[in-house]
């Protein structure tokens, strides 16, 4: 398999192929007992260790278990050229663009990520054993990470830059976002029949509390809770004939019993604090920060679609490992650009990319 210049080697794919198929909790069988395409060792392995079927059911076929196996392989082989690949695509991209990694700067990656895995060194010696990972191993993963973080931010920071003239214009066409609504604080009762909502009404307009009354006839918990208060109410919140009603009352006044679905409210608004437009001045540091976020967002997706474009058509693969970042793959049904990152996970590091 080549990419570029370099070549990605079958010692290169059984190495991190065993790698991921022991990280890999879904994986029965040792690599090793794969040997596509007759799957006859993982079939053997599996038949062997499967449990007794429950009473009534029947056991899986031989077929069955090769499906299975097969499944697994391909699963865990794409993985592994996916990782491989833009492994090498990261590589070829930092030499082109002359991005450089310190050997400092991969020294205090590598501790990073291993502390942030794994608390104590003996973890990761455990993990490495388990995985039948090395260190080199995890360093080269780690190299892998930083190499392509340096080229991401090297694209970002490519980014155009958010200038005055930009905000002006998103503030002119989205000054709706940044209007703060009329609001009304409200005391209600809301009762389940109409006969409790008048009798509600009338110790009201006898002068009885608020409070008293909402503990004694409101259905609505939340309000009563709080002695009948309702605040901050906005337009277009609340049931429509309850929402008009709202916002056609006076202040102070007392109305109701207005109808809702889930029975009669009476209210009163204590308070109306009147629309406001944010001014252009008061929006700008939102909008500067939320057009600044779009483009850096826009540079890294334009450095990804064009890293896996060019990387792409230098990587040619031979049969039996052809993925979709092979130039000789075939053509995709739906799109499968990708937008962030250029690759999926890789076998399990000690930080994945």
């Amino acid at each position: 398999m080549r990419v570029g210049d370099s070549s990605i080697t079958r010692v290169d794919f059984n190495r991190w192929f065993g790698i991921a198929a022991a990280g890999n909790p879904a994986t029965a069988v040792n690599k090793s007992n794969y040997n596509p395409p007759s799957f006859a060792a993982c079939v053997a392995t599996k038949t062997k260790t499967a449990p007794k079927p429950a009473k009534g059911q029947p056991a899986t076929t031989p077929a069955q278990y090769k499906a299975q196996c097969k499944q697994e392989y391909e699963g865990l082989r794409d993985q592994v050229l996916q990782f491989l690949i833009i492994a090498k695509w990261i590589a070829g991209e930092a030499k082109d663009e002359g991005v450089k990694v310190t050997a400092k700067e991969n020294e205090k990656a590598y501790n990073d990520a291993v502390k942030a895995t794994f608390p104590k060194q003996a973890d990761f010696e455990k993990y490495l054993k388990q995985s039948g990972m090395t260190v080199r191993d995890a360093r080269f993963q780690i190299a892998y990470n930083t190499f392509y973080t340096k080229l991401r931010e090297k694209a970002i920071a490519k980014a155009p830059k958010v200038t005055d003239k930009t905000i002006t214009a998103f503030y002119a066409k989205n000054k709706a976002r940044f209007a703060q609504p009329e609001t009304r604080d409200l005391r209600v009762v809301l009762t389940k029949t109409k006969d409790k909502a008048d009798a509600a009404l009338a110790a009201l307009k006898g002068g009885a509390d608020w409070s008293k009354i909402a503990k004694r006839y409101s259905i609505d918990q939340a309000s009563k809770a709080q002695g009948g208060s309702l605040l901050g109410v906005s337009k277009g919140t609340q049931e429509k004939t309850f929402d008009t009603a709202v916002f056609t009352a006076r202040k102070g006044q007392l109305t109701g019993p207005v109808k809702v679905q889930f029975g009669y409210y009476v209210f009163q608004v204590q308070k109306i604090t009147p629309a406001k437009q944010q001014t252009l001045k008061e929006s700008k540091p939102a909008i500067k920060q939320e057009l600044d976020t779009q483009s850096k967002k826009a540079a890294d997706e334009k450095f990804s679609k064009a890293l896996r474009q060019k990387w792409k058509e230098r990587t040619n693969c031979r049969a039996g490992y052809v993925i979709d970042q092979c130039k000789n793959a075939p053509k995709p049904k739906t799109s499968t650009a990708p937008t962030g990152q250029p690759a999926p996970q890789a076998p399990p590091p000690p930080q994945q990319p």
